[in-house]
């Protein structure tokens, strides 16, 4: 069997903002996105799914939130996940791992929120293109074993491997576990991606390096593309340049670009056909 080639650009925190699901449609509808990744928890989901639901080709996966976003069950289920306010702590991802890996009762607790976010996907009608985690919360071995393992029941059949060229050394040994899951369960994944160094920052003449570098194999590439920028989409993306990113993927070098290379574009399922 032939090793898939081509290529996957993903908007991340689809559902999160208007801003947000505005930029997805245009992208997809006038320039080079070709999937996206769904946030069910966030308020504004149904527009999203709304979205989604005329324009077929969009791929859509999940977006599994345990950080800097709102959870689906409601917080007396998840006391120790979320405040009063049902939302997840920004910056607590060091304290939040070591809380899911050592303390049970924790973890059954993440546990029970992942299942109600693929059963808040099931619900929309939607394909599942692939699974992802917020802020690659997914290289956590305790939050990959429960994606994996729930997810079996929902028809999880692809997750994104975060793995690029000059990111940061110490998520080596994660992404080495991530790998070797991912393989023993037989879930498909991209070879590599392109976003996580960059990220806030993919505006057009950086993904216009990224693909004049592309790599063999199946890339990802994937953006926060939005109509506005920073603070206004959240408070965590203080630097992002959303509106950057969504002037990339609407931009004629781009496709130009893109068009150049000839090789295949879509989501996971596209790539992958029925193994994903």
């Amino acid at each position: 069997m032939n090793k898939p080639t081509g290529l996957i650009i993903t908007a991340d925190d689809f559902g999160r903002h208007p801003a947000i699901n505005a930029a997805v449609e245009r992208a997809h509808r006038d320039g080079v996105l070709t999937a996206a990744s769904l946030m069910v928890g966030e308020a504004h989901v149904a527009e999203a799914v709304a979205i989604a639901q005329r324009n077929p080709k969009l791929r859509v996966g999940l977006h599994i939130a345990l950080t800097e976003g709102r959870a689906v069950l409601p917080p007396a289920q998840i006391p120790d996940l979320v405040n009063a306010d049902g939302e997840f702590p920004e910056d607590a991802m060091a304290r939040d791992g070591a809380r899911f890996f050592f303390l049970p009762w924790v973890r059954r607790q993440v546990a029970a929120e992942i299942r109600a976010q693929y059963e808040a996907f099931q619900a929309t009608g939607l394909n599942l293109d692939h699974v992802n985690a917020h802020r690659h919360f997914h290289l956590h071995p305790t939050i990959l074993s429960l994606m994996l393992s729930i997810g079996r029941e929902f028809g999880l059949r692809a997750v994104r491997l975060p793995a690029e060229v000059g990111a940061p050394p110490i998520i080596a040994p994660a992404l080495l576990w991530l790998r070797r899951a991912l393989k023993k369960t037989g879930v498909v994944h991209n070879d590599q991606v392109a976003g996580l160094v960059h990220s806030g920052g993919m505006d057009e003449p950086q993904l216009l390096q990224v693909l004049a570098q592309l790599a063999p194999g199946v890339t990802e590439i994937y953006l926060h593309p939005a109509t506005v920028s920073g603070r206004a989409i959240a408070e965590p993306m203080a630097g992002y340049r959303h509106a950057d990113e969504l002037a990339a993927l609407l931009s004629p070098r781009v496709r130009a670009a893109l068009d150049a290379l000839n090789i295949p574009r879509g989501g996971f399922a596209d790539l992958f056909g029925s193994s994903a």
